[in-house]
């Protein structure tokens, strides 16, 4: 699992039958101390997530298994969205306060 924040989504008037009303949204990743670094990636969004969000997000085989990217030619999904995280009692995000 991969933390990430959502900063854009895709639109796609044309796609593969097996992606249909599937919203896609392009999601940063950042490190464990919620800094950005240079990875972008186009995920399915399997949650309902927003801009700005932070979320867990999945890529390869593991991104084919929520209920709704099951058998779907997805490599990309988002399955989370974080309301906090800390490493070692030290509180890294607090949805409520870095929002």
């Amino acid at each position: 699992m991969i933390i990430g924040k959502v900063i854009g989504s895709v639109v796609s008037t044309q796609k593969d039958d097996k992606m249909r009303d599937m919203k896609l949204l392009i999601v940063q990743r950042h490190d464990h101390n919620n800094k950005p670094v240079e990875e972008i990636a186009v995920c399915v969004d399997a949650v309902g997530a927003g801009l700005h969000e932070m979320v867990l997000y999945c890529t390869g085989s593991s991104a084919r298994q929520t209920k709704l990217t099951e058998g779907k030619p997805c490599d990309a999904v988002i399955m989370a969205i974080l309301n906090s995280w800390d490493i070692a009692g030290k509180e890294i995000f607090q949805k409520e306060r870095d929002a």
